[in-house]
């Protein structure tokens, strides 16, 4: 079987490293996370929720932005600024790598 005609905008292949994190917040959510470290994406970092399966390109500026967090992972928003407390401590300085 042949692959389709695809224009492909981009294919690599690159090790990353993962961190795997569950922890309860004071407001007693669960939040079970992997947060990839990756060299793409200008140094954010890719931040998944395991219970929900969504995925989002995080990074201090993310964390400023109103609303984000509640909407990209459909939380509450004391939730939202419990995890935000959280990520202000993993995502750190974003580092250009380009």
């Amino acid at each position: 079987m042949q692959l389709p005609d695809y224009d492909f905008m981009s294919d690599t292949t690159e090790e990353t490293s993962t961190r795997f994190v569950t922890f309860i917040a004071p407001s007693l959510k669960r939040f079970d996370l992997a947060i990839t470290n990756t060299n793409r994406f200008y140094g954010k970092k890719l931040i998944t929720d395991l219970q929900s399966g969504k995925t989002a390109i995080i990074g201090p500026d993310d964390l400023e932005e109103e609303g984000y967090l509640e909407h990209t992972f459909k939380l509450e928003e004391d939730e939202a600024n419990e995890l935000a407390q959280f990520l202000y401590f993993v995502v750190g300085t974003v580092n250009f790598t380009d």
